[in-house]
């Protein structure tokens, strides 16, 4: 039997001797233990036993101490009963006040002077229950006071005692009160903190049914919730936030009105946020260094660890998921934007334009207007990463620089001639002594005009001396990588669409043209003119769409690929198609010599890879 069931029975025995009490009696408690025989008027020790022990009579019972009573001498009994109470001995031993009153009261129930100072001294046990009651929430000696109390008046009866079945009712609520009150700081202890049974929370719950705002039960409730929070904060720590955000709704209904549960979360944000910081922190960092193995793969880690504990629509993820982008596609650089590099020695290489990553239908139509078969069939191309590419043209200064610093004998300045423009025949002629340093007439070059008269080879050369100089990768474009660019987005015929150029789209045959002679072209874009007879200096005319210049005029370009008859077999990554050893190059762009058919965005022609003339120079790309 539990402690509860112990006084429970005990106040139904104890109410089943009132007057008006059970139809049956309840069995009689155990006889008393035999009271050795003493001399008259010396203390006998009584026992209230409250052990513990699930027995009710073990629990409960006062065994009265047997009191020897010499009626010669019954005034000093009542003065030793009457010292007993003014010292609050009440019921310890034979010696203390109830025991000795109740002995005058057995032998002389009429006995006025006794039956006062039993009144008195019943009133002075209860008020002694009930303070100890009042601790026995918090207190385990407080309880047994109130227990051995409560044995007391039950052995009285209710005759002296009429109040003791309330007393017992509250000894069993108190008892009550601490077994679930201890059991569920034991759960606590445990870590079984929620609603279910035998857990704290339920435990505590049940107490404070029995007793609101019990204060033991009151701070275990709040104690349950600063487990449960502490359970989110330390979720949050190892970064499981589903796990914080339980924690936190079921912290959220334990005591709703104190708010706590808000400061938690609070706690818990903060740290959700120094976990993203780190992970974007570490991602970038990891973005920063391109050379080192794995740095992409690491960092698409941290953004996937962040994305797992992030909001969404996080700015940090975000920024991160897009620097990742970036850098898997353009290195440290962005679509569009303008470097230069630095080179050993001093100085900075071409000004380049990173070109977003992309894929385009490459070739032409099969039935555009002047197509040859060797611009089919139409593929399309896509670039995973994109690249850098020159704004403009390489220069004649760029290059001399180049020559005099490597000491570089271009294929022109060993072979002693190239192509120039005849103005009186109208036509290209032979000349001795032209090299790079020439303009399209045979003429020193002025510094910032794009540099011709140099073969396949020479740029070449040009770009793997950027490369020594820079640490970077710099080469001639691939074909597909010149298309792209020329295009720039747009699928027309020609780089700019399909209509007629306009003002200032580039350095084109035009039919306003006019050259030093006075002559005109005989195939040009009608009713177009851009002032220039031959190359124009670099970035004169507007960029397309991603900020190149020239690319559809001006001088025509030198490419990386060999030259095949079409583009059947052609690589669809939009790198370079290159045979080795092959002697016949592929040039690309139109030129201020060109026919508008040799303006296209898909027209392409073929050339000795050491062939020199006015018409072509090239650019450089560069890899990221």
């Amino acid at each position: 039997m539990t402690g509860r069931a112990a006084t429970g029975a005990m106040a139904l025995a104890f109410a089943c001797l009132a007057p008006a009490g059970c139809d049956r009696a309840p069995p009689p408690p155990p006889p008393p233990k035999p009271v050795p025989a003493t001399v008259a008027g010396a203390p006998v020790e009584g026992l209230v036993t409250v052990s513990g022990d699930d027995s009710v009579v073990a629990r409960l019972t006062w065994q009265r101490p047997a009191v020897t009573l010499d009626p010669a001498d019954l005034p000093a009994v009542r003065r030793r009963a009457a010292d007993a109470l003014a010292e609050d001995r009440l019921y310890e031993n034979a010696d203390a006040a109830l025991p000795l009153l109740l002995a005058l009261l057995a032998r002389d129930p009429a006995d006025a002077q006794a039956q006062a100072l039993l009144a008195r001294a019943l009133a002075k046990l209860r008020a002694d229950g009930d303070a100890a009651l009042a601790d026995a929430g918090d207190d385990p000696e407080a309880l047994r006071r109130a227990e051995a109390v409560a044995a007391v008046l039950r052995s009285v009866g209710t005759d002296e005692a009429p109040d003791g079945v309330a007393y017992l009712q509250r000894v069993d609520v108190a008892e009550r009160l601490w077994e679930l009150n201890e059991s569920a700081e034991a759960a606590l202890a445990a870590g079984k903190l929620g609603m279910e049974d035998e857990q704290a929370l339920a435990l505590f719950r049940q107490a404070l049914s029995l007793s609101p705002g019990q204060p033991r039960a009151t701070q275990g409730v709040a104690a349950v919730e600063s487990a449960m929070l502490r359970r989110a904060e330390d979720a949050a720590t190892r970064m499981d936030f589903d796990e914080a955000e339980r924690w936190l709704a079921l912290a959220k209904t334990v005591r709703p009105e104190m708010h706590t549960a808000e400061a938690s979360r609070a706690i818990v944000e903060d740290i959700r946020r120094i976990h993203i910081a780190r992970l974007r922190d570490e991602g970038l960092a990891l973005l920063a260094e391109p050379h080192v193995p794995g740095h992409l793969e690491g960092a698409r880690e941290r953004l996937a660890e962040l994305l797992r504990i992030a909001r969404p629509g996080d700015p940090a993820a975000a920024e991160l998921r897009n620097r990742i982008d970036l850098a898997a596609h353009y290195g440290l650089m962005r679509p569009g934007q303008r470097f230069t590099d630095a080179l050993q020695g001093g100085g900075r290489g071409p000004e380049m334009v990173v070109v977003p990553h992309g894929g385009f239908r490459m070739g032409a139509r099969a039935t555009e207007p002047d197509a040859t078969d060797a611009e089919r069939p139409q593929r399309y191309v896509r670039f995973e990463r994109g690249f850098g590419i020159a704004r403009t043209e390489v220069t004649v200064g760029q290059f001399r620089r180049f020559v005099e610093a490597s000491g570089y004998r271009p294929r022109a300045v060993r072979r002693g001639h190239s192509l120039v423009y005849d103005d009186r025949g109208g036509n290209f002629v032979r000349r001795s002594g032209v090299d790079w340093r020439f303009d399209y007439r045979g003429r020193p070059a002025a510094d910032d005009m794009p540099v011709v008269h140099v073969s396949a080879k020479d740029a070449e050369a040009y770009a793997r001396w950027l490369s020594d100089r820079s640490g970077q990768r710099y080469r001639l474009p691939s074909e597909a990588e010149f298309e792209y660019a020329l295009r720039a987005g747009q699928p027309g015929r020609y780089p700019w669409g399909d209509r007629p150029p306009t003002p200032g789209t580039g350095n084109l045959t035009g039919g306003d043209d006019r050259s030093p002679g006075g002559r005109s072209w005989g195939n040009a874009f009608a009713g177009y003119g851009d002032g220039w007879w031959g190359p124009a200096p670099v970035a004169r005319f507007r960029a397309n769409a991603f900020g190149i210049h020239d690319l559809e005029g001006n001088v025509s370009e030198w490419v990386a690929d060999c030259w095949h008859e079409g583009y059947r077999r052609a690589p669809t990554q939009g790198e370079a198609w290159i045979n080795p050893g092959c002697r016949t190059r592929v040039i690309r762009g139109g030129a201020w010599g060109n026919a508008p058919a040799q303006t296209r965005a898909a027209w392409r022609r073929s050339a000795q890879s050491d062939a020199t003339n006015a018409l072509t120079g090239f650019r450089v790309v560069r890899d990221l």
